[in-house]
């Protein structure tokens, strides 16, 4: 028995790894592999898996049908799993994250227990990498106390980009939020027209790298009418209202401000508000906040979560203040396409010979060494250069060997002076 369990092992670890897009018979194993996912070691992320797992199961044979052909929503899952002898040992998603699809996001590595998380995650984040050209940078989130994600992560090439903290304000905080009247005289209700001052107001809110790394532009903050129709149902359906609106300053004619809150109707999860200000104008964050808990007030009695980055440190001061609590501290990686070329085979230079590169150099037949003349030549006098003789005949050797044909030049100089 012990021998054909050692032979069953040989056999195993001897089968090679395949990795290839998510099947519907791959179900059940990923429903196992979430349940020893990195993401699944806080409650949030476990939550979050159970829902996604969810959704997955009842939409599968539409999201399958809807990534055969081009569409809007192509991507909205993009999965792949590592199979070996018929056995999941890991999965992972990815999505684009802007319009263009120069950016992507890693949207969770899921791994078996008993697997090596660091070569098979490694192997899902490289197919990645060499299957899909179109992205330039990928970029993902991981909890800052996941050392196992961050070890695998920064393995393949990932580097910090920014850090996040996702606070949770109670509802009797909201409450006495609410009670305030924001100063708000140009708030203006979002649209497809407002996507450049928009998309200006999110250049402006961050540093230039992150704002390179998301390679946002106008079209990100537009919705096309499939997209809206689409969002329509999926609010339906969830029971979920979404109001969004910006602040307009008259004088710039710019955006200032920017906020969107996702509202629960059922009363069983937590609003999520995302905010956005610009950083001349960081008194906003108390009057967008306020506006905030007055819309909330008009829905079930939940707590509001919502996050901030650490270059916007106005407003963590301000959540900080009020009383708001953290729940969870987030990194943000990056990778960037140069890493495919500094990962790329290193071509050494000791096999190169110089004549065989520098062949139009070289020359056509052996050259053959001549005289150097080491003083300057004499002037000649006036009479000398009157004296014509004839080039035929005239020789110039410096050998001791033809002192004979010196001789007789010699000799023909002196009749021609002659003659004269």
């Amino acid at each position: 028995m012990a021998a054909r369990m050692k032979m069953s092992s040989l056999l195993t670890r001897n089968l090679s790894i395949l990795i290839r897009p998510v099947q519907y018979r791959d179900l059940d194993g990923i429903e196992r592999l979430a349940q020893d996912s990195f993401a699944a070691k806080t409650q949030k992320g476990a939550e979050f898996a159970m829902r996604q797992m969810q959704w997955l199961r009842r939409w599968y044979g539409l999201l399958k049908f809807l990534s055969w052909f081009p569409n809007p929503l192509k991507y909205i899952f993009c999965g792949y799993v590592a199979e070996q002898g018929r056995m999941l040992l890991g999965m992972i998603q990815v999505s684009p994250f802007n319009r263009t699809r120069s950016t992507w996001r890693v949207e969770r590595v899921m791994l078996d227990r008993g697997a090596d998380k660091q070569g098979i995650g490694s192997q899902l984040l490289r197919y990645c990498f060499e299957s899909i050209l179109e992205a330039r940078t990928w970029i993902l989130e991981v909890n800052v106390n996941d050392t196992e994600a961050l070890a695998l992560y920064r393995h393949n090439g990932f580097q910090r980009l920014a850090e996040m903290t996702y606070w949770e304000i109670k509802p009797e905080l909201l409450a006495e939020l609410a009670q305030a009247q924001p100063d708000l005289p140009n708030l203006l209700p979002v649209s497809n027209a407002d996507a450049q001052l928009l998309y200006q107001l999110d250049t402006a809110s961050m540093p230039p790298l992150v704002r390179q790394v998301f390679d946002r532009q106008t079209q990100d903050f537009k919705t096309s009418l499939f997209g809206a129709l689409i969002d329509a149902v999926k609010q339906w359906m969830t029971k979920t209202e979404v109001v969004s609106g910006y602040v307009f300053e008259p004088q710039r004619k710019a955006a200032i401000g920017y906020f969107q809150i996702s509202l629960d109707r059922k009363g069983e999860e937590a609003h999520i508000a995302t905010l956005t200000v610009h950083p001349a104008y960081t008194w906003l964050y108390p009057e967008l906040l306020t506006q905030l808990a007055r819309i909330a007030q008009d829905f079930p009695q939940q707590p509001l979560q919502l996050a901030s980055a650490d270059y916007q440190p106005e407003g963590e001061e301000y959540l900080e203040q009020i009383g708001a609590s953290r729940v969870e501290h987030t990194l943000i990686m990056s990778r960037s396409v140069w890493h495919k070329v500094r990962e790329s085979k290193f071509v050494s230079l000791e096999g190169i010979q110089l004549p065989e590169m520098l062949q139009g150099l070289q020359p056509a037949r052996k050259p053959i060494p001549g005289g150097m003349l080491w003083l300057p030549p004499r002037q000649q006098t006036p009479s000398e250069r009157s004296v014509q003789p004839n080039p035929s005949k005239e020789t110039i050797n410096f050998s001791s060997k033809n002192s004979h044909l010196e001789a007789s030049y010699q000799s023909e100089s002196v009749d021609a002076q002659k003659q004269e």
